[in-house]
């Protein structure tokens, strides 16, 4: 998300969350049926848009989902005083915004919304499965960063904030950086886990309220979104992180992301079938 997220794509820290996503997006496999399925992260559409029109779905995307985080945060401070019910609100506009978004983007261009979703697909199809190409990624991971950066801007607009003004939040005790490793593996664990299970229907769903529950139980509340990461700190307000948080932040985002996909080619491994003739064989392992 988006989170994703946001991520986001995806998550939060201390009281709130981005992603990821969510940061959200997932490995871009086609949906079997003879009725259209509905969207979800990932999905490649029958007829595959433009890139011109999948980056910006990326870029709107990635926007929407920081402007939900950083707006509902900044309202949520507003209203209450209450770290607790500042956190609930917070969270929840994240859910509810990021599964709208991968609802109306997947069909586009996957709603990856989070550069550690579209690293680890090109990184897929690098070894023969689904995924992106570098050339893709070139072109969504800077239409991230400038989506996730537009979305503060527009959401400190909103509520009379300086535009733009450096997060004096900092965010770089050790165990909120073991926060985001574990935010980000899980992400990526479920994205990959829904596509290689063949359950990318539930994918809005699942992403949206994975990044709703990682709000609760990770220490930095799950901003598992490189992206956002780097628009929050833009914005000097409940949900931002600042600017010397956010290389070790993005630096454990990946480190979260190689561990996500490390325990998708364990928990997901393929196992063997039987042939006609009795004998096993070895399914191919990814």
């Amino acid at each position: 998300m988006t989170a994703t997220e946001p991520t986001e794509r995806a998550g939060a820290v201390d009281s709130e969350s981005a992603t990821a996503p969510v940061g959200a997006g997932l490995a871009r496999t086609a949906l079997a049926g003879p009725e259209p399925q509905p969207a979800a992260p990932g999905a490649t559409p029958p007829h595959t848009p433009p890139l011109i029109s999948r980056a910006a779905a990326e870029l709107v995307g990635t926007a929407g989902l920081v402007a939900v985080v950083v707006g509902s945060g900044i309202q949520a401070t507003e209203l209450t005083q209450d770290v607790g019910l500042q956190l609930l609100a917070n969270s929840l506009a994240t859910v509810f915004g990021l599964g709208v978004l991968i609802t109306l983007l997947g069909p586009v261009s996957g709603a990856h919304f989070n550069p550690v979703v579209t690293l680890a697909e090109w990184w897929t199809a690098r070894r023969g499965g689904p995924g992106v190409t570098l050339r893709e990624v070139a072109v969504y991971v800077p239409a991230q960063a400038v989506g996730a950066i537009a979305g503060a801007v527009l959401a400190d607009a909103m509520f009379g904030e300086p535009l733009v003004k450096w997060s004096t939040h900092d965010r770089s005790a050790g165990h909120l950086l073991l926060g985001e490793v574990v935010a980000t593996a899980g992400l990526i664990l479920l994205i990959f886990g829904l596509a290689r299970t063949d359950r990318l229907r539930f994918a809005p769903v699942a992403v949206a309220s994975y990044i709703g529950a990682a709000y609760w139980f990770t220490s930095s509340t799950s901003f598992a979104n490189p992206a956002v990461t780097v628009g929050r700190a833009f914005s000097d307000t409940f949900a931002g992180i600042a600017p010397g948080s956010v290389p070790a932040f993005i630096g454990m985002q990946l480190v979260g992301a190689v561990v996500g996909l490390a325990l998708v080619a364990v928990v997901f491994m393929r196992g063997r079938h039987m042939t006609k003739a009795g004998s096993e064989n070895p399914a191919r392992n990814q």
